[in-house]
């Protein structure tokens, strides 16, 4: 597939968007299965483990979930790459 004008417009305003939104928002929450996805990937500690405390716990907050907070120049560096390639765009000539 060859890129054309319309394709890295659309990847630009993508980047955009995306960047703005890692600016806006201060951290995301992972829902459970992508908590131990994330947690079997990283080989730390188990999540939950079988001991009467955890047990305790996993009855008042029954899914273990992880808060994600991305740096703050990563929406910053979305925001400008995509600006750039935007602009690439509109220096690819029209076919």
């Amino acid at each position: 597939m060859k890129f054309t004008r319309n394709h890295y417009f659309l990847i630009g305003i993508l980047l955009i968007l995306f960047g703005i939104q890692f600016r806006l928002v201060d951290s995301f929450v992972i829902n459970e299965r992508c908590t131990r996805a994330l947690d079997r990937v990283m080989r730390k500690t188990p999540v939950a483990s079988n001991d009467a405390f955890s047990a305790f716990a996993m009855q008042v907050h029954p899914n273990p979930t992880k808060r994600v907070r991305p740096p703050r120049w990563i929406g910053a560096a979305m925001v400008v790459s995509g600006i750039v390639v935007t602009l690439h765009s509109f220096a690819l000539k029209r076919h």
